[in-house]
């Protein structure tokens, strides 16, 4: 029998952020998945373990949200020189897979605080393989 960990905490999305799809679906840029913990690509290379990814970035022109290990890798990541910035990016979407189709587990409802303080919040809970 498998041993399962759940896991409840509170992440910020933006209120405009499209829905996150069911697991398996195209991804849409939701960035739940990224607010909820960090890829492999930010634990190895950002060396982030834990919260919300610090490579995510909102995106107004496309209403979604975009990993900035794609975007300009050079600014998260110190030692990788700007001009490389291209071929290294190439080498996270496929090692993320991003693009592809959703893989998060993870869910949102609504933060009981969220109207009192008058912030979006979301609570995401999840499974933890």
């Amino acid at each position: 029998m498998k041993a399962e960990r759940t896991s409840a905490r509170l992440i910020w999305i933006h209120p405009e952020a499209p829905a996150k799809p069911a697991e398996g679906l195209p991804c849409n840029g939701c960035g739940i998945c990224c607010a909820a913990e960090p890829c492999p690509v930010a634990q190895f290379f950002l060396r982030q373990l834990s919260g919300s990814c610090r490579a995510l970035q909102w995106s107004e022109q496309d209403g979604c949200y975009r990993c900035g290990m794609l975007i300009q890798p050079s600014a998260y990541w110190r030692w990788l020189p700007q001009r490389w910035d291209a071929w290294f990016a190439r080498r996270v979407r496929r090692w993320i897979a991003a693009g592809t189709a959703c893989d998060s587990n993870a869910w949102l409802e609504p933060a009981p605080s969220s109207a009192e303080h008058g912030k979006d919040s979301a609570e995401c809970s999840g499974r933890a393989d």
